[in-house]
């Protein structure tokens, strides 16, 4: 889908790394363009009644990536910024159905600044699917490409303000 087809049914769907802004443009982004906002985190966390690191705890990252699939492809929006957990490229049934319902913008921020948004993770609710403990660097190595390969658009927001990251994005979706 080319970004200048957006319908107003059509939803925006933000994929990116932990720490890339992804709830927090998207919310000023909602205000701006005079949508809906969705913070899927929020979602999972409602259904499951844990927190996102609970839940992880509770049930491994394998069966966090079952849970979230699952909530992803059950959600029905219309004219909603939809901003996704950092590991829904995980799941290609649920990022098929997210692009059946709009377009996937790729939130690229470069790894100085996500060690400067996060510098503590592990309370964050961050899935890691290798075994041990994963780096900042091994996980943004792993899921970059994934996030390059599903997205529709891509806007670099490194160093932006919140406001001006929104507007970058308004920009490349042609609204």
């Amino acid at each position: 889908m080319e970004p200048s087809k957006l319908t107003p049914q059509d939803n925006i769907v933000l994929i990116g790394m932990p720490g890339s802004g992804k709830s927090t443009i998207g919310i000023v982004l909602a205000k701006m363009l005079n949508y809906d906002f969705v913070d899927v985190d929020l979602v999972i966390q409602q259904r499951c009644d844990k927190t996102l690191q609970r839940l992880i705890d509770a049930i491994g990252p394998a069966g966090f990536i079952d849970v979230e699939n699952e909530v992803l492809k059950s959600l029905d929006f219309q004219h909603t910024i939809i901003s996704t957990g950092g590991s829904a490229v995980y799941s290609e049934e649920a990022i098929s159905h997210l692009s059946n319902s709009g377009t996937i913008v790729y939130l690229e921020v470069g790894l100085p600044t996500l060690e400067e948004h996060l510098s503590d993770f592990s309370e964050r609710g961050v899935v890691m699917r290798k075994e041990g403990a994963m780096s900042l660097y091994s996980l943004y190595e792993e899921r970059v490409p994934l996030y390059e390969r599903n997205a529709d658009v891509t806007v670099n927001i490194d160093g932006l303000s919140i406001t001006d990251a929104a507007h970058k994005i308004q920009e490349a979706l042609g609204l």
